[in-house]
């Protein structure tokens, strides 16, 4: 009799897990080294795992939603069928970091089914990493209201990781390292080094008409997404039909694989552009770091920033130096208002500000005007104007667009929600059809939309140079931290570049007033004046800014880093670093090389080959360095100039200072 039982028992395990084998679908990377697991557990709830050359990364993880109207989209499914595809591709981009990527994955798609849903989870494969979403199919209602994702990514062992907390509202939030186990909750992308030490980094792509995905830990290393709400507490609302964003990991056996990686761009949809060759990157200055260093205002008044006569100052202070746009803040009517009702008018300048002169005299110098569209948050108001503003703009000769948000959504909406995401994407979408560029402030974080509509050109998202300005400041180590989370999304509008490392001369001009309440009298650039030219490669952007107030660049031996920098690049590479110590990345433009190193507030040498450069070529290395004596507290400023003739068979040895850098322009030799 015990052996009957026992052989029932034995018959039972192996028909359990032949069953379980049966639901198990895998796809691996071209490669071979990321292979996903799907598996439908007993009670048809899809999960999957993700192996790293055959050892767990992310352990078996729940898949699904919760619907407000008890439409089952978690659970008691059946495996339909299952798909696969291969793609390798070559695809070219208008602009970015690098022109010309790749798309190589291998695609697993399952189709599930249960009483009332439709469902194909869609995973894959890439090199880089991987990424998966949810394509929903509910015929039998109109609509659904998600109040729950259940996606977790359980990661398999702790580790480090570099994370800012979940906040739906803003992303300026100082990074934090700290233990994977010892997350409250995180934006992404949030990074992660393993014990065992592989790095990877939990973001999404494609974001369109979804709230945004921000991570709450459960225990230990588990972590599960959590969605922005509507104020009704409903998480997502939706037709019968629904496709979610991408949620990704990008992988790497060094942390500037992630930074090299080209998963997010590559999880978004081809160009809807039916032109581009009137997107511009562009290097720019404007009318802009003066407001927040309290010498000029956004109103009008003795200290008003943006009037006639500064604009034609910046306009050829921009000529003069080949750069090619001016930006202005504060010039329509509205900033009065500040703080009241946040209503601004989009086609009325202020008194002192011809824009009508201003635009012709630019266009005379080769100069163009980048628009700006604050909104205060109030987002019924700007969308009221906009369809006016931007044909406006656009008759002026205006192309290229800031936006901003500094302040809280009407009726508690949030900025990252899905009627924030969608507001934003309609702006680009309406600038796209007016063949006119945006660089939004106070957004929705980058997931790669800019593939889509590369005419979405960079964004904030992150603590960035203002807060230099009225603040204690970021850390050195913020600069280093950035690229391996912040820029993993995309380019950032960090606006580097200030030469007044210490505010002196705008603390002591008879115009400085103090007017952020976060002023406590230590207001500095955190950085050597190395690091700042080094953040003009390091922190990528196509538009890019030189932020100063350019009194302080005029006859500066360092300002030829920027004349000579080229933001429209054509290739990049992220040589060596690691998150919150130090980085070091090349980019190329035409026949040019950019290369820019920074580190945290410890000195550091940073050993290099010079391989990227071109073979049987020499080149003139101009290195901007910093000195025996330059520290980022106590001597920021002191800084050398030096030439060095270099091939491809070269190394260098760079040099930095506690909270420094260095930058280097390469220049083919005749």
């Amino acid at each position: 009799m015990k052996v009957k039982v026992l052989s029932l028992l034995l018959l039972a395990f192996f028909y359990v897990n032949c069953l379980q084998a049966a639901n198990d679908k895998k796809v691996s990377s071209p490669d071979g080294r990321n292979t996903i697991v799907f598996s439908l557990d007993a009670g048809g709830t899809p999960t999957y795992q993700l192996l790293r050359d055959g050892k767990m990364l992310i352990s078996p993880s729940v898949l699904g939603f919760i619907e407000k109207n008890n439409i089952n989209l978690a659970n008691e499914f059946k495996l339909r069928k299952t798909s696969f595809h291969t793609k390798d591709e070559h695809w070219t981009q208008p602009w970015g970091e690098n022109k010309s990527m790749r798309e190589h994955y291998n695609e697993l798609a399952v189709h599930l089914k249960n009483s009332k849903v439709n469902l194909t989870i869609r995973f894959r494969a890439f090199n880089d990493g991987v990424g998966f979403r949810y394509e929903y199919d509910v015929p039998s209602v109109d609509s659904l209201f998600v109040m729950d994702e259940l996606t977790t990514f359980n990661i398999a062992e702790d580790g480090v990781s570099w994370s800012i907390p979940a906040n739906f509202d803003t992303y300026e939030i100082l990074y934090s390292e700290k233990p994977v186990s010892a997350i409250k909750d995180a934006n992404t992308p949030m990074t992660f080094k393993t014990n065992s030490g592989v790095y990877g980094s939990i973001h999404e792509a494609a974001l369109y008409d979804f709230p945004e995905m921000t991570l709450q830990r459960r225990e230990g290393t588990s972590f599960k997404s959590n969605l922005a709400p509507w104020p009704d507490g409903v998480k997502v609302k939706k037709p019968n039909h629904f496709t979610t964003a991408w949620r990704t990991l990008q992988i790497g056996d060094k942390a500037v694989d992630l930074i090299n990686s080209g998963l997010i761009l590559n999880l978004n949809p081809p160009c809807q552009l039916e032109t581009t060759d009137w997107i511009e990157p562009m290097k720019y200055v404007g009318v802009w770091w003066g407001m927040h260093v309290g010498v000029e205002t956004w109103t009008m008044g003795d200290r008003h920033g943006a009037t006639t006569e500064n604009a034609k100052k910046y306009i050829d202070f921009a000529s003069k130096n080949g750069i090619r746009g001016v930006l202005f803040e504060g010039w329509n009517d509205g900033w009065q208002n500040w703080g009241g009702n946040q209503r601004f008018e989009y086609t009325k300048p202020f008194a002192d500000f011809d824009i009508e002169e201003i635009t012709r005299y630019a266009k005379e110098r080769g100069v163009t005007v980048i628009g700006h569209h604050e909104t205060g948050g109030n987002i019924p108001y700007y969308e009221a104007q906009m369809e006016k503003a931007y044909k406006w703009y656009k008759d002026l000769g205006i192309i290229n667009v800031k936006t901003g948000y500094a302040g809280g959504f009407p009726n508690h909406l949030s900025h990252h929600g899905q009627y924030g995401v969608n507001h934003y994407q309609k702006v680009v979408e309406l600038a796209a059809a007016h063949h006119m560029t945006i660089n939004a402030h106070e957004p929705i974080k980058d997931t790669g939309i800019r593939r889509t509509w590369p005419n979405m050109m960079s964004r904030e998202g992150a603590r960035g140079m203002e807060w230099n300005g009225w603040s204690e400041g970021n850390p050195p180590s913020h600069h280093v931290i950035l690229p391996f989370t912040r820029l993993l999304g995309g380019p950032m509008d960090y606006t580097p570049g200030t030469f007044d490392i210490l505010l002196e001369k705008s603390k002591s001009s008879p115009k400085h007033k103090k007017w952020h309440g976060l002023d406590k009298g230590n207001s500095r650039v955190n950085t050597t004046l190395a690091k700042q030219l080094a953040n003009w490669v390091i922190l990528y952007s196509p538009v890019q800014m030189a932020s100063d107030l350019i009194d302080n660049y005029d006859g500066h031996p360092a300002f030829q880093f920027f004349r000579d920098f080229d933001a429209d690049c054509d290739w990049s590479k992220a040589l060596d670093g690691e998150p919150g110590k130090f980085v070091v990345i090349v980019r190329k433009a035409d026949d040019k090389y950019f290369l820019g190193a920074a580190t945290n507030e410890e000195a550091r040498t940073v050993h290099i080959k010079l391989d990227f450069l071109e073979p049987y070529r020499s080149y003139k290395a101009i290195i901007y360095a910093d000195t025996e004596k330059t520290d980022w507290k106590t001597n920021p400023t002191e800084y050398r100039i030096y030439e060095k003739a270099v091939t491809s068979e070269d190394e260098l040895d760079i040099v930095m200072a506690k909270g420094g850098g260095q930058a280097i322009t390469f220049l083919k030799m005749k």
